[in-house]
């Protein structure tokens, strides 16, 4: 099934998506009005700190913020939800990685930067499109079906500058910077590679079984849900904050 396929499904009995959601809700209010994108305190002190170029240490907090980064991780998983050969999952994840990497390094390189709520709130958006690009929602209800890679390059570039943001918060040594921040990229794409394997193997799992095509639907509402709950996060942050 390409990228622009989609399968017909039938939702889930209620029970189980009541279940689901409440399990999803949980776990959103667990993790509170807490920004995708934040650096914890232990890594922020060392960001601050540090000078010179220090490749390992910034390979290692690229990467353990990929893989923290639940935004990012629930977009992926949309992106490549419907995509079954390794030549598409190459393609897309690459586009996106292109995008991440470019506004991430220029964003903290030419101080550019957009309100941290607001920029969150546009990367858990991205996550409700790809769901809703998923369901064929566009098609249904206008007729078209955007092109799903400039959509993920667009989205992409967007969750770089959610990254370089909360970068420019630290006030990091000019003295290696840009070595620093092309490590950190390194990380955050080996980091996003871990995931992908992970996510893909988990899919690859489930997609063989019979109710795959039936639990898709109820999987991509949810994925929709929780994206709409990180924006309602984001939006009430921004207005409190």
């Amino acid at each position: 099934m390409t990228q622009n396929s989609r399968a017909h499904w039938r939702p889930p009995m209620p029970w189980q998506a009541l279940i689901a959601l409440a399990t999803l809700f949980t776990a959103l209010l667990l993790a509170g009005a807490a920004l995708a994108h934040n650096v914890t305190e232990g890594d922020a002190g060392y960001v601050q700190e540090v000078t010179g170029f220090r490749p390992i240490a910034f390979i290692y907090l690229g990467a353990k913020h990929m893989v923290t980064g639940y935004d990012h991780l629930l977009f992926l998983a949309g992106v490549i939800f419907f995509l079954y050969r390794s030549k598409d999952i190459a393609t897309y994840v690459s586009i996106f990685a292109i995008g991440h990497s470019v506004t991430m390094i220029a964003g903290v390189w030419w101080s550019i930067s957009i309100n941290a709520y607001i920029i969150d709130a546009i990367i858990a958006f991205s996550v409700v499109y790809k769901a809703l690009d998923n369901l064929g929602a566009f098609r249904l209800w206008f007729g078209v079906q955007p092109n799903t890679k400039a959509a993920t390059l667009v989205f992409g570039l967007l969750h770089g500058f959610g990254l370089a943001t909360k970068i420019q918060d630290y006030d990091i040594s000019p003295d290696g910077l840009l070595g620093n921040l092309i490590a950190f990229n390194v990380g955050v794409e080996l980091g996003q590679l871990m995931a992908l394997a992970l996510i893909l193997t988990a899919m690859t799992h489930w997609r063989a079984r019979p109710a795959f095509a039936r639990q898709a639907y109820a999987a991509n509402v949810l994925m929709m849900v929780a994206g709409f709950a990180l924006m309602g996060l984001q939006i009430t942050g921004y207005f409190v904050a």
